[in-house]
């Protein structure tokens, strides 16, 4: 290889990075654009991107265990209709959990007091937390912690949940794939960066 072309393949080499990163942020753009029309497609959850203060959204998130479970996911805070930051989810369970799963997240802030309690950086889901699953059939609570939730499995039914804020927060999930019994919320933890 000559000297001479080595700023061609420097030039190229740059193309070759830089179409690689757009083509990263128009999929992860794409995600969430796909996650949020899930949620805003649901008769239940639709009404709450009006009448909330903000939320944040978790396109995937994977969980696994065998009695020891993890899971983890990316996801961005939106605050008026514009994302404010950006957000990661951790968790750590114990107990009786079987199965891999794959789902899609999504949490509501009432208020103002609920967004800075979440975007303080270090936010977690008390024991007690779980999710409403807006699938047909699914079982589970509401917010983190309180009202409970259903779905009705008739195809022409809309389903029957029930969603209020407990503490400031309702949390949504939807199931992308897998099967995992266990569907607690306690013990996630999320970190937060706002974009500068």
């Amino acid at each position: 290889m000559s000297i001479n072309n080595v700023p061609s393949l420097l030039i190229n080499a740059g193309l070759l990075v830089a179409a690689f990163c757009l083509s990263a942020a128009t999929q992860a753009a794409d995600e969430y654009s796909d996650a949020l029309k899930v949620f805003k497609e649901s008769p239940v959850v639709k009404v709450y991107f009006t009448n909330s203060y903000g939320y944040a959204v978790f396109p995937t998130i994977g969980k696994g265990g065998i009695g020891i479970g993890g899971a983890y996911g990316k996801g961005q805070v939106y605050k008026g209709g514009n994302v404010t930051g950006r957000t990661s989810m951790t968790q750590v369970t114990i107990g009786f959990q079987l199965g891999g799963q794959a789902y899609s997240q999504i949490i509501f802030f009432q208020d103002k007091r609920s967004f800075d309690e979440f975007t303080s950086g270090n936010f977690e889901f008390g024991a007690q937390a779980s999710a409403i699953a807006i699938t047909a059939g699914a079982q589970a609570q509401a917010g983190t912690g309180g009202s409970t939730a259903g779905a009705s499995a008739g195809p022409g039914e809309p389903g029957k949940q029930i969603g209020h804020y407990n503490k400031g927060m309702v949390v949504f999930s939807h199931a992308k794939g897998g099967l995992m019994y266990e569907a607690s919320l306690g013990g996630q933890k999320f970190s937060y960066e706002p974009i500068k």
